[in-house]
């Protein structure tokens, strides 16, 4: 891809998600888990952490939109596919491609606890961008750091492109 500089290179990716694995197989021992994937951007991740979590478990996937243009949200958060299995009394651990905002995760978070009965909610994401926090919201299991720049790659896309892409790089304008 032109006009683009790797930020993580793919041998970086796969060494941070098997660390994550490790660690949420360690903290949910005895557990009953459910990840529960965020459409489109947390699939490639989804999937290779999945793999790196050494132990039983459940997987699901739902569709969220935050209406607003690209720099501002307007607030508002509509689910449009439910989750499919029953999250009463299991351990949900929701994966995102990246938290930036926080305003979809928190209220994820809140979702799912007050609907559905959860036994407990985490967030697990590849990307956290701290800096660009407007709700009051911490990912439980954060892949990497990552400063101001848009970013593809692993999941990430630009306009549904660059998904594909091995490593993640921040775009150039």
């Amino acid at each position: 891809m032109e006009h683009s500089e790797t930020v993580f290179d793919r041998q970086a990716i796969a060494g941070r998600v098997a660390a994550l694995g490790r660690q949420i197989r360690t903290d949910y021992e005895g557990k009953q888990l459910l990840l529960i994937g965020v459409l489109n951007g947390a699939f490639i991740f989804l999937a290779d952490l999945a793999r790196a979590i050494d132990m039983e478990l459940e997987i699901d996937f739902i569709r969220v939109a935050s209406y607003g243009d690209a720099s501002a949200s307007s607030g508002s958060v509509v689910l449009r596919k439910e989750p499919e299995l029953d999250l009463s009394g299991k351990h949900v651990l929701v994966v995102e491609d990246i938290v930036d905002s926080g305003l979809t995760v928190a209220w994820l978070r809140d979702y799912f606890a007050a609907k559905h009965q959860a036994a407990s909610v985490k967030i697990c994401a590849l990307i956290d961008k701290q800096e660009r926090r407007t709700v009051p919201v911490q990912a439980d299991y954060a892949g990497f750091q990552a400063a101001s720049g848009f970013l593809v790659g692993y999941g990430l896309d630009c306009a549904q492109k660059y998904r594909n892409l091995p490593d993640i790089r921040a775009v150039k304008a």
